[in-house]
Formats: structure tokens, C-alpha cells, sequence
């Protein structure tokens, strides 16, 4: 839920930003209210030509007697135009976005210039941005186009079909939508598509939060013209937050690993490579100690700060003695005498 709310903070940051800066609302309308008029007009050709287009589709269905070729060309009819308005508010911010190339892009790069930092910068033309861009589009919209004829099925389950299946499209809308309007920061980041989905998904609850409010919304044409400046700053603001979070994430692994390699005197690991077990003495001490500091090199009993004095007798092994132990006797190995392969004592 706090994932949630931060993407809808960041909506609510974007439309504050626009406001306070009002030259920039103005400038961010223009291609809104462009792409308004095309979807306007394509929109009332399909509230007028919907009843001929059923007719025309569902030829099998003519001879069915009343009520049932009334109800279910009606079901069909309300399914089209459905249909049309998902894919208009799924595709009203591409095309938007498309026809306002010039005009998002200063408005984001003024953005990230008022919040601070670097302002960063593609090195691409014009016409590689909007054929990226374009490029982007067409591939999310392929994608938008399979998940729509997919939840379009799913529609005629009873029950799960008018509750749970709007529900899966609203945040499959949403996901794709901040996708669409983070691309105009990222792409001047030299974020690819592929990078660009890795990192919503990442943040899958804080992208729902930002664009499921935005589809609901998108609903309403005239609210969406007035809403897309203030969508493109907080997109950026997200953007921002995503390739700042991912390259803090980069950077302290690499401090990790940095450190790791500092911490032994021959780089990553024990300093022979692998075998050391921990609470056993290092052929070399600890980093930065004399010989034998504070390990035990010789065995157990080994006086901390002494190299070579053992301060106790070295463990024998079963059936022998104690090699250089002076003034104690050897003892026997199993079936052997004192004397018999070593002097009974060594003085």
C-alpha cells in the first residue's frame, strides 16, 4: 500500500509542479488538444457506424427471432464501443506523446533542471527520438492489443468476467500508461524499452499507483488534455526516483565487493583461495600484524605476538611423544618398549 500511495504522490507532485509553473501548463496543452480532436472524430464515426459494423459481423444471426437478435447485437454493441474506448485511453497518450515529441521533451528537461542535478540529454536527433519513440509504441501496442483480445474473452466468464476482468484491465491500463509517459525522461537517459519494463516491474505497486488513477481519469477527454503536462513532470519525477534507486543499487554493490577485496591481502577470499576454516590461524597472520599475531601457526597453546615459542607442548599423535618437549619421556607406541625407535627421554 506505501508503494501504492508514492506512485500517486508522484502524480500529485507533477500536476503541483505544472500549476506552479503555469507557462508550462500552456505549453504542455497544445498537443493534448490536438490529439483530442482526432480521437474526438474517430470516436463519433464509431458511435455512428457501430449498429451497421454489428449487422455487417454477425450475417448468421439474422434469422434469429425476436428478443434474442435485439439483445444479443445490443451485447455486441455495447462490447465495440467498450472496446473502442479502451483502446483510445491505451493509445491517447502514445499518440499524444508523438505528436508533442518537442513539446514533452523540453517540458521534462525543465523538470529535472528545477529539481536539481544533471539534465540529461540523448545526443540523438529529433527524428531518432520519434522514430525510437514511435518504434516503442507500436511494440507496447501490440502487447496492450494481446492483453485486450485476451481480458475480451475472459469478459463472458459469468460473474468473473464483470468484476475481477475489469479490474486485471485497469491495472494492465495503468502499468502501460506510466510506461508510455516515464519513456519521455528515460529515452534521454538512453533507457531502452527492455530496461524501461524491467524497471516498472521493479516497482510494479508504485507504477499501478501512478497510472490506474490516470486511466480512470483518462476517461473523461477534457480531463485528460488538461492532466497530461502535469502526467509528463510527475512520469519525470518517477524517473528520476527509478535510475537514481537502480544505480544506488549498482553503486553499493560494487562498494560491497570493493570492500570484500580490501578486507584479505591477496584480493577476494581466504589469502591461499578457498579451505581456510574460520578460528584457524592464517599462514601470515592477520592483515597488518606481525608473524602470528593473534593466530596459533604451530598448533594449539601458540602465545599471541610470539612467531615461534610455543608456550604448551605440541598434542603427539596417538602412540608417539612429544617431538620437542624437553625432559619428558616418549611414550610408547602400542607393543613397543621405551627405547625401541626413539631414546627414552631427550635432555
Amino acid at each position: 500500500m506505501r508503494d501504492l500511495a508514492g506512485g500517486f504522490r508522484y502524480l500529485l507532485a507533477g500536476q503541483r509542479w505544472v500549476f506552479r509553473n503555469g507557462r508550462w501548463l500552456g505549453f504542455g496543452l497544445l498537443p493534448g488538444l490536438v490529439s483530442l480532436a482526432l480521437y474526438a472524430a474517430a470516436l463519433a464515426g464509431l458511435l455512428y457506424g457501430v449498429d451497421d459494423f454489428v449487422d455487417w459481423a454477425t450475417p448468421f444471426a439474422s434469422d434469429w427471432s425476436s428478443p434474442w437478435l435485439g439483445i444479443f447485437r445490443g451485447f455486441l454493441t455495447v462490447v465495440v464501443i467498450s472496446l473502442g474506448l479502451f483502446l483510445s485511453v491505451i493509445t491517447f497518450t502514445a499518440v499524444t506523446l508523438l505528436v508533442g515529441q518537442p513539446f514533452y521533451e523540453s517540458l521534462s528537461e525543465q523538470v529535472d533542471r528545477t529539481e536539481g542535478g544533471d539534465v540529461p540529454e540523448s545526443g540523438r536527433s529529433f527524428w531518432e527520438d520519434l522514430w525510437i519513440s514511435a518504434r516503442d509504441s507500436v511494440r507496447l501496442l501490440v502487447r496492450v492489443l494481446l492483453y485486450g483480445i485476451l481480458l475480451f474473452a475472459l469478459g463472458f466468464i459469468p460473474v468473473i468476467g464483470q468484476t475481477v476482468v475489469p479490474v486485471i484491465g485497469f491495472c494492465v491500463s495503468g502499468f502501460f500508461l506510466t510506461q508510455e509517459l516515464t519513456s519521455v525522461a528515460l529515452q534521454r537517459r538512453r533507457v531502452d524499452l527492455a530496461e524501461q519494463l524491467v524497471l516498472l516491474r521493479g516497482r510494479r505497486a508504485q507504477a499501478l499507483g501512478f497510472g490506474v488513477p490516470l486511466v480512470l481519469v483518462f476517461l473523461i477527454p477534457l480531463v485528460a488534455v488538461f492532466l497530461m503536462p502535469g502526467a509528463v513532470a510527475g512520469a519525470t519525477l518517477l524517473a528520476r526516483d527509478l535510475v537514481g534507486a537502480d544505480s544506488a543499487e549498482d553503486g553499493a554493490e560494487g562498494e560491497t565487493e570493493e570492500a570484500d577485496s580490501d578486507s584479505h591481502p591477496y584480493g577476494q577470499g581466504n589469502p591461499y583461495g578457498q579451505g581456510h576454516a574460520p578460528g584457524q590461524g592464517q599462514p601470515y597472520g592477520a592483515p597488518g600484524q606481525p608473524y602470528g599475531a593473534g593466530q596459533q601457526p604451530y598448533g594449539q597453546g601458540h602465545a599471541p605476538g610470539q612467531p615461534y615459542a610455543p608456550a604448551q607442548p605440541y598434542a603427539p599423535a596417538p602412540g608417539q611423544g612429544h617431538p620437542y618437549a624437553p625432559g619428558q619421556a616418549y611414550p610408547p607406541a602400542p607393543g613397543q618398549a621405551y627405547g625401541q625407535g626413539y631414546p627414552a627421554s631427550y635432555s
